[in-house]
């Protein structure tokens, strides 16, 4: 079941769906089966975002895929952007409420599924319905953009195949919401909330902003220091032509400006070391501004991705052999 090619622009491509009629026959086949085994009964809200390894895969989506179209966030610990559309992610298939089951699969631990999607870079997620497997989007995506592509999704699991959902238990699902504890609020937690909150909305320059509202009071603010550098990168890509950007990085290599510029969509993609490695080259083979202007992109991808990641420690490396 090998995908077809990633759509970077995060719309579902409707033509990408093989012999829907034969899948949509086989889907509802699948179902009748269950109804007559006594399935297809409500499922509860934990149901809805399950974690899947190479083992289970068959039964856990390809299988499940023929009741309820199966999102699969391919991810890693390491993964910097991952950590922010994972959450995101899940949060949206408990508002789906059934609309569509969230598959978490970790990249490290599953090679073979990871190979077999053909996955360049993550976060990368995919959907399968009725057993066929459809691109969604790579890298980070704003959550309007997200939306969107689910509800295109959910549309055409529904028209083609007659997928409409699962049914959620909503007495289940009050039992296992946890008593949330009393937390004393931090001083700039409202702050960080609402930088999260307009990320979430797709509203780059209201994070940026309160980030910077934070850090303006407590420059040492780990939380917000990585936040805004997250956000910023999001906001400098935001609005790019990416096949532009590509186009003039590959033809003008001494354009420092072009380098950056690519760096910056080959962190977003998950290239994490094609963007350190394309800057530091950058810093090896330029002086004065040129080098100076790469340097500093080169640091602030750092933070994005976190001073604790190896290949941050690798291109730290690199970066101070190119220099001295």
């Amino acid at each position: 079941m090998q995908p077809r090619n990633m759509s970077m622009s995060g719309v579902v491509d409707l033509a990408a769906v093989k012999a829907a009629q034969e899948a949509k026959a086989k889907a509802e086949q699948a179902r009748a089966d269950a109804a007559k085994q006594g399935g297809g009964g409500a499922v509860s809200a934990a149901s809805l975002v399950i974690d899947v390894d190479e083992a289970g895969f068959e039964r856990d989506v390809l299988q499940r895929s023929t009741e309820v179209p199966v999102v699969i966030d391919f991810w890693a610990e390491w993964c910097e952007p991952c950590k922010q559309l994972s959450p995101l992610l899940e949060r949206l298939a408990a508002e789906y409420n059934g609309r569509f089951v969230l598959a978490k699969i970790d990249v490290d631990a599953n090679q073979m599924l990871m190979q077999q999607f053909g996955i360049q870079g993550i976060p990368a997620v995919f959907a399968v319905v009725a057993g066929q497997a459809l691109p969604l989007f790579q890298g980070a995506a704003p959550e309007a953009q997200i939306r969107g592509t689910l509800d295109q999704l959910v549309q055409v699991a529904e028209e083609r195949f007659g997928l409409t959902g699962l049914t959620v238990d909503a007495d289940a699902q009050q039992s296992e919401a946890p008593a949330a504890p009393e937390v004393q609020a931090g001083p700039y937690d409202a702050l960080l909330e609402a930088a999260v909150q307009a990320l979430d909305a797709g509203d780059l320059g209201g994070a940026v902003q309160a980030y910077k509202n934070v850090l303006s009071d407590d420059p040492g603010n780990t939380e917000a220091q990585l936040g805004l550098a997250q956000a910023e990168l999001l906001q400098r890509v935001q609005n790019v032509d990416a096949q532009q950007v590509r186009r003039d990085a590959a033809e003008k290599p001494g354009d420092v400006q072009a380098q950056i510029a690519a760096a910056d969509l080959d962190l977003v993609g998950g290239h994490v070391e094609d963007a350190f490695g394309r800057l530091v080259d950058a810093v090896a083979r330029t002086a004065g501004d040129d080098r100076d202007a790469a340097r500093v992109r080169l640091l602030e991808l750092f933070d994005v991705v976190g001073a604790d990641d190896p290949r941050v420690t690798a291109a730290r490396r690199a970066l101070a052999r190119a220099l001295f």
